[in-house]
């Protein structure tokens, strides 16, 4: 069986759908077939970090309202194998969404896929509690300043009070001489949010630069952050990857 897994934040800004996307194809590069759900209704912008704009026809409502099953609504990437993406709906609201079908698909997307990462709307709403909806684990996304890592430490005690016990931490863009000048470590992010810590990404350019040349962070032709990413995906699936700490 597959594993349904959340990517969330307490805030917007840190990255977290350029999480998803980035873990997701990394997650595909390493032969798992993976399914990316954008959960953020009206505002959704998975399908731009995957670099699969013409791929939105199909969202996750007609299969949680069984109009089409799960592979005949979501597309694949035509630029990395095992890869496949499932868009949020434009004109519904969460509170349309029945809880047991939305779980009934869950379970559906855990027999045709190894890994589903649904990208979480940021706050901690009606949305955001539907995407918690009887997952395998909850990755937050967080950066080093102190208004993100507040957030998400708020955030860790929602999903936990919602019955996720499986939860691990991301630090995203981050920048080693702004924590040396506001005196933090990624120890004291991790005290702070009481996670454990699935990996460390960096501030970089490249990401940018790939968003906007429509390439796919994994293939561009600079990888810096990407091996980071692939790292983190690689603990995922349960392989003991050593961690680098920043200072």
């Amino acid at each position: 069986m597959g594993k349904v897994i959340t990517v969330a934040s307490g805030k917007g800004g840190t990255g977290k759908t350029t999480a998803v996307a980035a873990l997701s194809s990394c997650l595909a590069v390493l032969g798992h077939k993976t399914l990316c759900i954008d959960f953020d209704a009206r505002l959704g912008n998975l399908d731009l970090a995957l670099c699969m704009t013409d791929f939105t026809i199909m969202d996750y409502l007609d299969v949680v309202n069984g109009r089409l099953d799960i592979m005949a609504a979501c597309s694949e990437s035509g630029r990395i194998p095992n890869l496949f993406f499932l868009s949020a709906p434009t004109v519904s609201v969460p509170e349309d969404i029945d809880t047991v079908a939305l779980e009934n698909m869950f379970e559906k997307i855990r027999r045709d896929f190894d890994f589903c990462l649904i990208d979480a709307p940021a706050g901690l709403g009606s949305g955001f509690r539907q995407a918690h909806t009887s997952v395998d684990m909850s990755i937050i996304v967080t950066t080093g300043d102190i208004a993100s890592m507040r957030d998400c430490s708020r955030t860790a005690d929602t999903v936990r009070q919602m019955g996720v016990s499986n939860l691990r931490l991301l630090v995203n863009r981050v920048v080693p001489k702004n924590l040396k000048h506001i005196r933090t470590t990624i120890d004291d992010v991790i005290d702070t949010v009481g996670a454990q810590l699935l990996g460390i990404i960096p501030e970089d350019k490249n990401i940018f630069l790939a968003l906007h040349e429509d390439i796919p962070l994994i293939l561009y032709r600079k990888r810096y952050s990407a091996y980071d990413f692939l790292d983190a995906a690689r603990r995922i699936t349960g392989e003991d990857v050593p961690l680098q700490m920043f200072k």
